[in-house]
């Protein structure tokens, strides 16, 4: 099974970043094959063709589990993680299956993850079993926060996982 985890946060080595990573090793019990931290890709993200975008693109592609993380800003998803997601094509992502995760300051926009993040991933194709995770950002790291959604979220990601 391969994994990525898919960071659209604008800095390096964010909790944004340690946050997925931790999600999708506690949903298959492994560490990602892949981080994408989108900002190290920098300017090849503005235009078409950049071979480091290609290759980052081409892995999620052949992802079996990715999760696409972003912090809130502005109660959305980082125009950062919009410029990597526009170098994918529509259905691009079938058979990936992909978890929205979302950090934030507060709870206020607890449900960014599936109202905003979820169809954008839904509509290049991607199996998206599980409702987005949705953190605050204090408090992300304690493992019990995780408890409760993979309770439901790590059935519903294996049901549509290749054995």
């Amino acid at each position: 099974m391969s994994t990525v985890a898919v960071v659209g946060n604008p800095k390096p080595l964010s909790r944004t970043r340690a946050a997925a990573e931790s999600v999708l090793e506690r949903l298959t019990g492994a560490p990602p094959d892949r981080v994408i931290d989108v900002i190290d890709l920098g300017a090849g993200l503005l235009g078409w063709g950049d071979p480091a975008v290609e290759d980052a693109v081409a892995a999620l592609r052949e992802a079996d589990v990715a999760v696409v993380a972003s912090p809130t800003y502005k109660g959305t998803y980082t125009g950062l993680l919009k410029l990597f997601l526009d170098q994918v094509g529509t259905g691009d992502l079938a058979g990936v299956v992909a978890v929205p995760l979302m950090l934030g300051g507060g709870p206020t926009h607890a449900l960014a993850p599936d109202l905003l993040l979820k169809p954008v991933l839904t509509e290049l194709g991607a199996t998206t079993p599980t409702r987005g995770l949705y953190l605050i950002d204090r408090s992300w790291d304690d493992p019990t926060v995780l408890d409760p959604w993979l309770a439901t979220a790590g059935p519903q990601v294996a049901a549509f996982t290749p054995r």
